[in-house]
């Protein structure tokens, strides 16, 4: 009896198949932290030929450059950072901020808007960030409606679009606002410096309504 050839193939390709499909969902998987994965020329690696730059060492301090929230004066933190054990494992590469629908976003830090467009259905702006190295810091922010277009130069506290009611991840509508160093996800929150992440220093109110203490005369 002679054996069918074609029973032999079909376990090898399976085996391709199924390595095709994981290969082709890796870069979702970078996208789906609101980073299109692409640096100015679009390329994964951000470099010529998608080479990418090296980077600098894991413990590089982020510098506090940053002069703004990205959504409103201090928004709560829905969820923070989370980072992966792993390039693609299970984490949080941001953190996530309350914004309502419509809510105006705004760069952090001066740079230059690097993408604006729609990356798995969702709106994503990204900017990277003027003196911050090389290669630079780069926000992500998201779900997000650009209204500046890449290429733009922006100022801290510069609109660069609106937040979109679908598109994201949280039960309640938010801003997803992540930061990277080529490869390397960062915690967006050390953008801001602790006059930023703090409520500020306390006011002394006037009192109203309260009688004043009656002073008498020392005999």
């Amino acid at each position: 009896m002679r054996e069918d050839r074609s029973m032999r193939t079909w376990p090898t390709l399976l085996l391709a198949l199924m390595v095709a499909a994981v290969v082709a969902a890796l870069p979702a998987a970078t996208a789906l932290d609101g980073d299109p994965g692409g640096g100015p020329g679009g390329s994964l690696g951000g470099g010529p030929g998608g080479s990418s730059p090296p980077s600098p060492p894991a413990d590089t301090p982020v510098p506090a450059v940053g002069r703004a929230w990205p959504v409103g004066l201090r928004p709560s933190v829905i969820r923070g950072w989370d980072p992966p054990a792993t390039t693609y494992g299970r984490g949080h590469r941001g953190v996530d901020l309350t914004a309502a629908p419509g809510a105006p976003v705004r760069a952090v830090a001066p740079g230059r808007i690097s993408f604006a467009g729609r990356v798995a259905g969702r709106g994503v702006v990204s900017v990277e960030l003027n003196g911050t190295g090389d290669p630079p810091l780069r926000t992500t922010y998201e779900p997000v409606r650009a209204t500046a277009k890449k290429g733009t130069e922006v100022a801290a506290g510069e609109v660069i679009g609106v937040l979109e009611p679908t598109g994201s991840h949280c039960p309640a509508s938010c801003l997803h606002w992540g930061l990277r160093r080529a490869d390397a996800y960062l915690d967006p929150l050390s953008l801001l410096p602790p006059w930023l992440l703090g409520r500020g220093p306390s006011r002394l109110l006037p009192v109203i309504g309260v009688p004043e203490p009656e002073v008498r005369a020392v005999p």
